[in-house]
């Protein structure tokens, strides 16, 4: 058995304020652990199996952590760095557009909250999807995913690699 990825972390300055910026956009569940300290962003629903049905496995989760004091640590006090890393690349989340919703939305919504967007309309050939990205309130950088079918429709005006 494989060591199993189940969190990414997000540093937010406002753990109560990306957990909102996040459930508006996405439209996730806030469990706060507890308030303004640790919230676990939830997107339900369980991973699909093969056939289409439901697994018994959830869709990971996404925290977010106040660079102050980032919890869990042994040291109540918490230890440096205690701000949000400004420069240079940071990790990338990466969400797939539900068949319900639209790239044109979610961007929309993200940009009203704070959001800056990156780019949009771009095909990535590798991994057959049509992509956008936006950097949150906080600084991370979250990319969007939409599937482009078999064999891929790319609408027109896409760039593409």
């Amino acid at each position: 058995m494989p060591n199993t990825l189940i969190f990414v972390d997000l540093p937010a300055d406002d753990p109560a304020a990306a957990a909102r910026f996040y459930a508006e956009v996405f439209g996730w569940r806030d469990d706060h652990k507890p308030l303004g300290i640790y919230h676990r962003m939830v997107p339900g629903g369980m991973f699909a199996n093969p056939d289409g049905t439901e697994s018994l496995v959830g869709n990971l989760h996404v925290g977010i952590f106040n660079p102050a004091n980032a919890r869990p640590h042994p040291d109540p006090s918490g230890v440096e760095p205690r701000s949000i890393a400004a420069e240079g690349r940071k990790p990338r989340i990466w969400v797939l557009i539900g068949d319900d919703d639209t790239p044109e939305r979610i961007l929309s919504a993200a940009e009203e909250r704070g959001a800056t967007v990156l780019w949009r309309d771009h095909f990535w050939s590798t991994f057959n999807g049509l992509n956008h990205a936006f950097r949150d309130p906080w600084g991370n950088e979250i990319v969007l995913w939409g599937k482009a079918g078999d064999p891929p429709a790319v609408p027109e005006g896409y760039t593409r690699e």
